[in-house]
């Protein structure tokens, strides 16, 4: 997608997220309002992950969860099937990640660094940089078939620190990685 960078020129590197209550602009790989009357306000991280629907029911059996609206909208259908396994990006012209990463490939950035998820689900667990980031299998992609449901699994993510509390971090691919932190650290391992 095209967004605008930091420096405020259009780039193609990730997404511009909308907010109708301001009429902003948001880059939400860096978490900062670019346009509007949020422009220059930077998001406070909270730790948050993504998990599967069995996932969450098992640890919330009595969860509650928001009811579908009643609006015409296709929930569980995914409108960029395959994007996630193209060999580049729609609408990118920036350069590769280095190391021989593919741009599509997730990665889990804390900070500036970033691991690979096929490091993490070759591994299952890495613990390094004060950090241990688990993968868990059973999480489908939104990206892959156009019903997410029967998408390729991506796994589960949780990245806690040494005292074992959940910390902030963003799973993004690995071009948009590059193009927002391009000194940032590859956590390759090996």
């Amino acid at each position: 997608m095209l967004t605008l960078g930091v420096s405020g020129k259009l780039r193609n590197s990730d997404m511009v997220m909308y907010d109708r209550e301001t009429q902003s602009w948001w880059q939400q790989a860096i978490g900062t309002g670019i346009v509007g009357e949020m422009t220059g306000v930077k998001l406070k991280a909270l730790p948050t992950w993504m998990e599967s629907w069995a996932e969450y029911k098992a640890r919330h059996p009595e969860g509650l969860v928001m009811a579908e609206p009643p609006f015409n909208r296709d929930y569980g259908r995914n409108p960029y099937v395959r994007y996630d396994s193209s060999t580049r990006p729609f609408l990118y012209s920036g350069e590769n990640p280095p190391h021989g990463v593919p741009p599509l490939v997730r990665v889990v950035r804390v900070g500036d660094r970033a691991w690979p998820m096929t490091r993490l689900a070759d591994e299952g667990s890495v613990s390094e940089a004060g950090l241990t980031i688990s993968w868990q299998a059973g999480q489908a992609s939104a990206l892959d078939k156009a019903n997410i449901g029967k998408s390729k699994d991506v796994g589960t993510i949780r990245v806690k620190n040494t005292s074992g509390k959940d910390v902030p971090h963003d799973v993004l691919f690995a071009f948009a990685f590059h193009a927002f932190w391009p000194d940032g650290q590859w956590m390759l391992g090996k």
